[in-house]
């Protein structure tokens, strides 16, 4: 059993799905504590069958028993404990896909999970009473909504759009540079990222950036690739700006970091 398994989305639907990720406990007979998880600047759909998971976030702590789980953004390390007979499947939504259901203003929610009904979901799913069942009905739901959202929208919102303009930027840019590309102003432009994300550009942009440190670190030799380079190769001003920003995140230094305690992406 792998205890942790990603699946990946058609490439129209990648426009607003990152990825599908999977915690499988379902043939486990003990508790899976202590594993954690980073920020991604995503947001996450969390369905559980079976037992329950246990999620602790900067702000709560939140007993996530069957059910569908709606997560904000994330700015610090989560921590999750898996029960036994226990599945839980994690829609990866981008941060802008929120911001085309204009029904929801996040600007005050992050580090936080709230349940929701099945029926607020803009798509029908439903909870798999089969733990061993195939994520391909999900995989498939999700693709043909996502799909024709994408079509029905072909032009890019405000919120896409700065998150693309950071993206081409590599993440070296100010919020006054993205006001002058898109033609916007720069409160306009906050408020509007706020209302969509509950994050501010710049928190956006260093959660990005921290991200791509931490998958640089995993991925490479860390004897041939210092600190000092992964640092700034990340824009940050020196070693130390880099890891007092990873500290902020992880609650310790680079060197100190185990990622064998951590659910991290798979390198695609």
């Amino acid at each position: 059993m792998n205890l942790y398994s990603e699946h990946y989305v058609n490439q129209k639907t990648e426009r607003f799905v990152n990825k599908i990720w999977c915690l499988d406990n379902s043939i486990g007979e003990s508790l899976i504590e202590n594993k954690l998880v980073l920020p991604n600047g995503c947001f996450n759909l969390a369905i559980v069958s079976g037992n329950a998971i246990e999620v602790h976030t900067s702000k709560s702590k939140y007993e996530m028993n069957e059910g569908f789980y709606f997560c904000s953004q994330m700015t610090n390390k989560v921590l999750v404990n898996i029960r036994p007979e226990t599945k839980v499947t994690i829609v990866q939504f981008h941060a802008w896909t929120l911001s085309m259901f204009p029904n929801y203003d996040l600007s005050n929610f992050t580090d936080a999970i709230i349940k929701i009904d099945a029926c607020e979901l803009p798509f029908q799913t439903k909870i798999e009473t089969d733990l061993n069942s195939d994520i391909s009905i999900l995989l498939n739901t999700i693709n043909t909504y996502f799909e024709e959202l994408s079509t029905l929208h072909s032009n890019k919102n405000v919120i896409e759009r700065i998150c693309e303009t950071i993206k081409l930027h590599q993440e070296e840019i100010i919020v006054s540079e993205i006001g002058k590309i898109l033609e916007i102003s720069q409160r306009s432009l906050q408020i509007k990222f706020k209302i969509a994300t509950g994050l501010t550009i710049k928190n956006y942009i260093q959660i990005l950036k921290f991200r791509k440190s931490v998958d640089q670190m995993v991925n490479s030799d860390l004897e041939k690739l210092k600190l000092t380079d992964v640092a700034l190769y990340n824009k940050y001003f020196d070693q130390s700006h880099f890891i007092k920003k990873f500290k902020d995140v992880t609650k310790t230094t680079p060197k100190m970091f185990n990622s064998a305690s951590y659910f991290l992406s798979k390198k695609r």
